[in-house]
């Protein structure tokens, strides 16, 4: 597979890289393509400070988000709100609206949102 990005390093069956490689600034890292990922879709997400997403839902698809730098609320379509320090996840059902806010007014916030539908499909772990 060949990769735009140089940094990108691939082998049989694996793809390893740093977020930096993946872009710059804020927005998303596209994390999937890069690596060739094609069993869930992942994102890498930068905030800058004080952004809030657009709330947003999916048809099918539920999302799990892990907090790795940064301090950020999610807010969740019924009108709760929640709090994610660095290490933090928070799973979301697909219907359920959501919208991430980063808290610092002068730092960015980094999440990784891992996408899928259907469940587990098997393996060793739980």
């Amino acid at each position: 597979m060949s990769d735009e990005n140089e940094k990108v390093r691939h082998g049989d069956g694996w793809a390893v890289a740093n977020l930096d490689d993946l872009g710059e600034g804020p927005g998303f890292r596209k994390i999937r393509p890069a690596l060739g990922v094609t069993a869930f879709g992942v994102n890498a997400i930068v905030l800058p400070p004080s952004y809030a997403t657009g709330m947003h839902f999916h048809d099918e698809q539920e999302e799990l988000y892990f907090l790795h730098a940064g301090r950020v609320s999610i807010e969740f379509g019924d009108g709760t709100v929640q709090e994610l320090d660095p290490g933090g996840l928070a799973w979301v059902d697909a219907p359920i609206p959501r919208r991430l806010r980063n808290l610092s007014d002068s730092e960015d916030a980094v999440y990784v949102v891992v996408g899928g539908k259907d469940g587990y499909v098997g393996g060793t772990g739980t």
